[in-house]
């Protein structure tokens, strides 16, 4: 027994079956960030009152450098799929959901790209 309407049926209307792909990763980079903003916090607390220099050399470790990566391109990435989810729940124009969509994904590519290299910056000077 199916739940389509016979009208669906016959259009091939149902699944996109691409939900589960967009869960899991929205899932795992929740997980993910878990970890990486308690180390993030952690780290600035320790480094309450450090001088700019305190604060560049911190930066400047490869390890530290290298887990401030990861928690950008996770917290980024993550804001792409929900802020994604809430656009396709919520935006019913589909010339402004997709304007929308474009917009959102673009920003956050641009602002991940910028704090990344702002890292490296202070890594690699």
């Amino acid at each position: 027994m199916s739940l389509r309407t016979p009208l669906a049926r016959v259009r091939h209307l149902g699944s996109a079956k691409e939900g589960t792909g967009h869960w899991w990763a929205q899932r795992l980079t929740a997980i993910a960030l878990v970890p990486l903003v308690v180390w993030f916090v952690a780290s600035v607390v320790s480094l309450t009152g450090a001088d700019h220099a305190a604060v560049a050399a911190w930066l400047g470790n490869p390890l530290s450098a290298g887990l401030a990566i990861l928690l950008i391109t996770a917290t980024f990435y993550h804001a792409a799929l929900g802020l994604q989810v809430v656009i396709e729940d919520y935006v019913h124009h589909e010339g402004a959901k997709l304007a929308s969509l474009i917009v959102v994904k673009g920003l956050c590519v641009v602002l991940a790209l910028t704090a990344v290299l702002a890292v490296l910056r202070l890594l690699f000077a």
